[in-house]
């Protein structure tokens, strides 16, 4: 899934594969994630950045060790990077592990277009696609709108689903 948004006077989304030069970008990004978890924690701000940086060690980890086949790749605008979408896939489902954009690009699109060329893969290769969104997330709300639905809740994590029509 290497395409490029059309129309031409639309900015190119492009996807790249994640490497060790693109650790301090995904940190950075993966950290714009928890900024108000952070602020309301009485911590220094070493404090929070060590912290931040065991979850974001952590979390890619646990993708290495439990998704070793998944995708891990850059979201690129106009070959700037924007964010991150890690996929993995098997001969049944599309799981999405993780889609960040920058706080500065949300809203504008680039989640919609990368959500839309993931559910054509799956409409064609008649696969289902998952993902888990905090109960939170404003982007739960995002993802349902795109004909996710809910199929299970466990605690604060919601793992919704969307089905090929065919």
């Amino acid at each position: 899934m290497h395409s490029k948004q059309t129309p031409s006077s639309a900015p190119a989304i492009t996807l790249r594969a994640f490497t060790k030069e693109d650790y301090p970008f995904v940190r950075e990004l993966y950290a714009s994630t928890r900024s108000e978890e952070m602020a309301m924690v009485p911590w220094t701000d070493e404090q929070r950045r060590m912290f931040v940086e065991a979850q974001f060690k952590a979390q890619l980890d646990h993708y290495q060790q439990h998704y070793s086949e998944a995708t891990h790749d850059l979201i690129l605008k106009n070959d700037q990077p924007v964010g991150r979408l890690y996929v993995s896939r098997s001969d049944l489902e599309i799981e999405i592990l993780d889609i960040i954009i920058i706080p500065q690009e949300r809203n504008a699109g680039i989640g919609y277009f990368l959500l839309q060329q993931i559910l054509a893969e799956g409409e064609r290769d008649h696969k289902t696609v998952g993902i888990y969104v905090e109960s939170f997330n404003p982007s739960l709300q995002f993802f349902k709108r795109l004909g996710f639905a809910e199929v299970e809740i466990d605690g604060f994590q919601v793992h919704l689903r969307w089905t090929p029509t065919a």
